[in-house]
């Protein structure tokens, strides 16, 4: 019994942890604004990678399209599409500016993943002072490009990751989808990588890459950044690209590079899935490629997470009387966790209502991931990869 009070005391003492972090994260994780071109405004090249994307890519790039930015390329690359993207694509471009281009893919190279290969094209075909990737399931406001060409010069960012409203229809893409959300925001200090940028020599002789944080579906780099870090070319393994490159720009925040991670809510929404099948296979790539080579690391998480966000929801049935007020603390303030991130981000009510069944299927996910990625490899797109183990 003793065991078991110092037990969910300690879980307690985590989730309010927890909930610090995400508080301090809302409080300094802010929002792309409507702004202003510059009155000399640069050059912005938009890079869309895009494979087997018919179901979306015409709401994607149309919107690309009607940016009411002064000064800015489109170009989208067709990576071996099987589907009518390539088409779809081109049918678009030919009825737009000279400065829209569609450009096919290059045979995939030994040893990369092919959206890092498609980045890394892009990058080559761009001539923009900044260079805004974003993923083909995205849709973007017109002023989408003026308020982050805004929000970068006038925080200095060699990197904005700005992201969007999450869409989801299905009941799997609530129970799981909006668990990203609730991963980054609960385990990352973002609120820390922020503090740091104020003064970068607080970061001297620290390693602060850990605090390093992106989103692949709106990316938004300085070339002068993008270059320093070698692009897509210096990730050109990693399954989860984004992150990684998050990583790459802030170890280098001592140098005085700058970092920024915001929302775009009035401007994007993104649709990553559209079943839990799908759901199911995208989050498969991507769970044990997140953590590289650590895979102690992976496995703590997992534990950890079980722990603090699953355990009370089992342990109000099991554990004695006298613990279940306790136990009920803790699950008041895993659901305020959750209705917190539900209304700052507006995903699914429902998602967070049913909380336990959408982090357990996130786990299952994991070790489906972990099994695969120690296996055959994971499928995605008609590729199949292997993180490094």
């Amino acid at each position: 019994m003793v065991a078991q009070t110092i037990y969910h005391w300690l879980i307690l003492g985590g989730l309010l942890l927890l909930l610090a972090n995400v508080v301090a994260n809302l409080i300094t994780f802010d929002s792309l604004r409507p702004g202003t071109p510059p009155a000399d405004p640069p050059l912005v090249s938009i890079l869309v990678p895009a494979r087997n994307e018919e179901r979306s890519i015409e709401a994607c790039v149309g919107s690309l399209l009607r940016q009411d930015y002064p000064n800015c390329e489109v170009i989208v690359l067709d990576d071996h599409s099987d589907d009518g993207t390539g088409a779809i694509a081109g049918r678009l471009m030919s009825s737009s500016p000279a400065t829209a281009r569609l450009i096919r893919g290059q045979p995939l190279p030994e040893g990369w993943t092919g959206k890092n290969w498609a980045c890394h094209q892009l990058s080559q075909a761009a001539r923009g002072d900044f260079f805004f990737f974003t993923d083909a399931d995205t849709e973007h406001a017109p002023g989408t490009v003026t308020a982050a060409v805004s929000y970068s010069l006038r925080n200095r960012a060699g990197l904005v990751s700005a992201w969007p409203r999450l869409l989801t229809g299905t009941l799997g893409e609530k129970l799981v989808v909006p668990v990203i959300l609730l991963v980054g925001l609960a385990s990352c200090p973002l609120w820390l990588q922020r503090w740091i940028q104020q003064r970068p020599e607080r970061a001297k002789g620290r390693d602060v890459r850990r605090l390093g944080v992106a989103n692949g579906q709106f990316m938004f780099f300085s070339r002068r950044t993008y270059e320093l870090v070698k692009g897509h070319a210096g990730v050109h393994s990693h399954v989860v690209e984004d992150v990684t490159l998050g990583r790459q720009v802030a170890a280098l925040i001592p140098e005085g590079e700058r970092l920024f991670n915001c929302d775009a809510l009035q401007f994007s929404t993104v649709r990553m899935y559209r079943s839990f099948g799908e759901t199911w296979e995208g989050f498969t790539k991507n769970i044990r490629a997140a953590f590289d080579e650590q895979r102690v690391t992976f496995w703590v998480f997992g534990w950890v997470q079980a722990a603090l966000l699953v355990g009370p929801f089992v342990a109000i049935f099991t554990a004695p009387a006298s613990l279940k007020p306790l136990i009920g603390v803790q699950i008041g303030l895993i659901f305020s966790i959750r209705f917190l991130l539900a209304a700052r981000f507006r995903t699914s009510w429902l998602g967070a209502l049913l909380h336990p069944f959408g982090v357990l299927l996130m786990m299952l996910i994991g070790l489906n991931s972990w099994r695969l990625s120690n296996g055959r490899g994971v499928v995605w797109k008609g590729r199949t990869y292997k993180p490094e183990i």
